[in-house]
């Protein structure tokens, strides 16, 4: 959770730069440091982000452990890496930017709670 947390540091520090594709690429990499932190209590691993994204919604989102918003919001943040990272014609704007932020905010607090008990 700790590596989650910086990485949403330094996703906010991009933002600050104007580098929005990158802050966009820490977003989403905060919210899938966040989501390991949460499969590995259940001893799970993948190297695929697919893998780790899939059992975390076949078993703490579909169980309701987590709000389908969750799920939603890690599923915008992924494709939104996706195109900031491989597609070059992509245009990511700031507010995209600022939206990916508040979301890996909004997804680790979540988790947080979920990890300290308040369940």
């Amino acid at each position: 959770m700790k590596r989650a947390q910086e990485t949403l540091a330094d996703a906010k520090a991009l933002l600050a730069e104007g580098r929005v594709e990158s802050s966009v690429n820490r977003s989403y990499y905060a919210i899938f440091h966040g989501l390991r932190a949460v499969t590995a209590l259940d001893g799970f691993d993948s190297s695929k982000h697919s893998g780790i994204i899939a059992h975390f919604n076949q078993i703490y989102v579909k169980a309701g452990v987590f709000d389908k918003e969750i799920s939603k919001l890690i599923r915008i943040a992924f494709n939104t890496r996706e195109k900031a990272d491989y597609d070059d014609f992509a245009e990511i704007t700031e507010q995209m930017a600022i939206d990916q932020a508040a979301a890996a905010e909004r997804v680790l607090a979540a988790i947080q709670r979920y990890l300290v008990g308040e369940r």
